[in-house]
């Protein structure tokens, strides 16, 4: 992990900065795809190191969700004026309770505001979470409170960082099954909210958690070049792996609580 460029502005639950190593490898052995496409891009920190170190000459980013997407639209689309006022934005605030929550429960009145008040609850919500009913943070990080995982100036550099690289990214806000139709033949990294196998973080997690996976892992199958999954390690995941011919790994991670837990790799040659 000490090898492992922290890129995303996002805290995001079930971010993959620990299987950043797994998808170098991974990557590499693909032969440096002309395209990789993260159908379900949340914190995007696979596609956004697979296009910092040329692990691949594209990188496509698919978000359903309109507030994460928000982010996206600024960091990677939006104009230099955009980008340098939500870093203004961003280095600016103040974390306050009052603060936070009349960002929160403010209407955004342009992109650069909503992609702000993401981020606000991205930082200061529990966990990261970003679904309905999320909480703030209250003791936080050495009881630091709401701004715990308030780092002004480490945010902003990573948006700036993120921006000397955009032009090898595409972002899309939009389905990830229908993306996995469109870019058939692309090299895919897929990591859909766990909520196969009676998984229930995914539901607690996302706003969209509705997954048919049996047909996520069927147009893997059929669109997918060489392709990459990651999912909860249940009986039913590893049936639809079996089913297709794909290989399963095992990996260790830690949880937001520091809990060491082990996810599946799923691989399509």
């Amino acid at each position: 992990m000490a090898q492992v460029r922290q890129i995303s502005p996002f805290r995001y639950p079930g971010g993959k900065t620990w299987l950043v190593p797994v998808a170098r490898e991974w990557l590499t052995l693909a032969g440096r795809p002309s395209i990789l496409l993260e159908p379900f891009a949340g914190g995007g920190v696979i596609g956004l190191t697979a296009a910092a170190e040329g692990l691949a000459d594209h990188v496509v980013m698919v978000e359903l969700d309109e507030d994460v997407a928000a982010v996206w639209h600024v960091v990677l689309e939006g104009s230099d004026r955009d980008a340098a006022e939500l870093c203004d934005l961003i280095t600016d605030f103040e974390v306050t309770l009052d603060n936070v929550r009349a960002v929160i429960d403010a209407s955004p009145p342009n992109s650069v505001a909503k992609a702000f008040r993401t981020i606000v609850k991205n930082r200061c919500q529990r966990g990261g979470i970003l679904a309905p009913g999320a909480g703030l943070v209250k003791t936080g990080e050495n009881g630091r409170g709401l701004a715990s995982r308030w780092y002004p100036a480490t945010l902003a550099k990573r948006i700036e960082a993120t921006r000397g690289f955009k032009d090898r990214v595409s972002f899309v806000q939009g389905d990830g099954f229908e993306a996995i139709k469109k870019y058939e033949g692309a090299a895919m990294f897929v990591d859909p909210p766990y909520t196969a196998g009676g998984k229930r973080a995914g539901s607690r997690l996302y706003l969209h958690n509705e997954i048919d996976h049996a047909h996520l892992f069927e147009l893997v199958a059929e669109y997918a070049g060489a392709a990459l999954l990651t999912y909860d390690d249940a009986p039913e995941v590893r049936e639809l792996a079996d089913k297709h011919g794909f290989l399963v790994g095992n990996v260790a991670m830690k949880s937001t609580h520091h809990a060491v837990m082990r996810e599946l790799t799923i691989f399509k040659d």
